[in-house]
């Protein structure tokens, strides 16, 4: 492709190459709790969130779960409901109700699935359906928490969010989800390693210097461990609404859920 060329065209050309390119969005961000009621109950009101989805799929895993739309995104929070699942171990390691999991929603799954596969990350589960494919990544090949690798069919259906979303676009509440941030041992080694999986560059936090992923809307941000197990520490969600008594965050457990102001 002669790159000058393209850049002196009409707009449209570089348009429409901007819209080819792959998209990575963070898509969900899911939390865990020993009692799944009084956090889902907490989190709606703080958030003013809707009625939530409960996926009798995860069952396959052991769990029960809440699903709330906000924008576009997703806000999980899964409770184990038998012994030994890998909900009930990361509740033991970080101490209680906390950070678990981040789904991402990308355009080009062969070529993530490719690059996982490549570096030696284990898939733990895999599922490819009509409308949306997952591939759950082992977190100790990943660092910092498990990754699941989506693809939506249509691009902003949603499968996991309800009948609602299955096969077309919908929308929650107004909000979205802006951001998570992971406690790891190595943070520029574990952002490097997941910015190469998702195919998306590293660049450097304002003012602290701490690495992070730019994604399509989102930010994923890499802390030190400072005492802490690895793992989620920190969801940022976009919303109209104040967080109860005007506080800029909330804590569930070893979690901060951190609200920006809707421009």
């Amino acid at each position: 492709m002669n790159l000058a060329g393209l850049l002196s065209a009409p707009s449209v050309a570089f348009a429409q190459m901007v819209a080819d390119a792959p998209r990575v969005r963070l898509r969900q961000a899911v939390l865990v709790a020993a009692e799944l009621e009084p956090v889902a109950a907490a989190l709606r009101a703080a958030l003013h969130l809707e009625e939530p989805f409960r996926d009798p799929g995860v069952g396959l895993f052991g769990l029960q779960n809440t699903v709330f739309a906000i924008g576009d995104c997703f806000l999980e929070i899964v409770s184990p409901t038998q012994a030994d699942t890998a909900a009930g171990r990361q509740l033991a390691r970080q101490g209680g109700d906390g950070g678990y999991m981040v789904i991402f929603d990308v355009t080009d799954l062969e070529a993530v699935r490719e690059r996982a596969a490549g570096l030696g990350v284990r898939v733990v589960w895999q599922v490819d359906l009509e409308d949306i494919s997952a591939t759950h990544m082992h977190p100790a090949d990943m660092r910092g928490t498990i990754v699941s690798l989506d693809r939506s069919e249509p691009y902003g259906s949603w499968r996991w969010g309800g009948p609602q979303w299955l096969g077309q676009v919908g929308s929650g509440p107004p909000g979205r989800l802006r951001g998570v941030a992971l406690a790891v041992a190595e943070p520029r080694v574990v952002a490097a390693h997941w910015a190469e999986v998702l195919g998306v560059d590293v660049g450097a936090g304002d003012g602290d210097g701490q690495p992070l992923l730019v994604l399509d809307g989102a930010e994923v941000c890499f802390e030190p461990l400072a005492g802490r197990p690895e793992g989620l520490v920190e969801i940022a969600v976009e919303t109209p609404h104040a967080l109860p008594g005007g506080a800029d965050s909330i804590d569930f457990g070893s979690l901060r859920l951190r609200r920006l102001a809707a421009p």
